[in-house]
């Protein structure tokens, strides 16, 4: 089979209990129920345009729902990763989802960067801060106070992507310093479309990266990053930065760096405000 070709072979697989404690005579038919939302996910996925999708990616894309906000981050409902992401539907339907930028220091103060798997959907291959993601529609990650539902979310996707386990990075470690609202296609297909929680936090980890999600990984200093962005600029090395990175490094990553040196990260707060980049 040609690595371009739709079959049945190349979708999720919808897991159920074991039925091995029933005869077989009696078994006939299963239904399982699926949401229409989830069956129009389901039936776009399965387009020949995305039989060459990474299995992970695709699992991830069809069973994630993000939490759907308005502009003032407000929840308004929920859909697929696969469905927030599709630039179509950012323009037409002005789809806004919540998510989070992780950005973890040592003790030395130099900040944990990640290259994107090749294999991720949006944006591969692109460096980035230490860990961006979403929040789930789940109730552990839509508790709002204090911010602990999008903090419970970055503890869990740094287990994910870089192999952190939790003890090393305690949710009421995290400080979340702001939120911005951002958007920005990909690759004319996909996009992001993003309420996007900025959280600090400085801990000495140790880092077992996933290479369905990361391709590589560099600690860097407040110099180095500054000279990456040049190459970046500069197109050298067919180095490129995610755009939300660029946007927290031009806008709000070095005096906030400041306080992270400090031990002031308290007093750069602000979580009143929406910033609209």
């Amino acid at each position: 089979m040609s690595a371009s070709s739709c079959s049945l072979f190349n979708l999720p697989l919808i897991r159920l209990r074991s039925l091995s404690h029933f005869p077989l005579s009696s078994l006939r038919s299963v239904s399982v129920p699926i949401s229409p939302r989830k069956f129009r996910a389901f039936s776009t996925m399965t387009d020949c345009k995305d039989a060459g999708m990474d299995a992970v990616q695709r699992r991830l894309m069809f069973e994630d729902e993000c939490i759907l906000v308005d502009e003032t981050d407000r929840v308004v409902g929920h859909d697929s990763k696969y469905n927030c992401h599709l630039m179509e539907n950012i323009e037409a339907k002005n789809l806004l989802h919540r998510a989070f930028s992780v950005f973890l220091f040592n003790s030395n103060y130099e900040l944990l960067l990640q290259q994107r798997s090749k294999a991720k959907v949006t944006f591969p291959l692109v460096w980035t801060n230490t860990c961006c993601s979403h929040p789930l529609y789940r109730e552990s990650e839509l508790i709002e106070e204090n911010t602990l539902g999008v903090r419970n979310a970055a503890q869990r996707k740094l287990l994910d992507e870089l192999g952190i386990v939790a003890e090393d990075v305690p949710v009421d470690e995290f400080t979340a310093l702001g939120r911005m609202l951002y958007k920005a296609p990909s690759d004319g297909k996909w996009g992001e479309h993003e309420l996007d929680y900025l959280l600090f936090i400085v801990r000495d980890v140790k880092v077992q990266p996933n290479p369905d999600e990361v391709a590589e990984i560099k600690y860097v200093s407040r110099e180095e990053l500054k000279e990456l962005v040049k190459k970046a600029d500069a197109g050298e090395e067919g180095l490129k930065l995610s755009p939300w990175f660029r946007l927290v490094v031009d806008n709000f990553l070095m005096k906030w760096w400041d306080h992270v040196e400090k031990g002031t990260l308290s007093e750069a707060i602000d979580m009143k405000t929406i910033h609209k980049l």
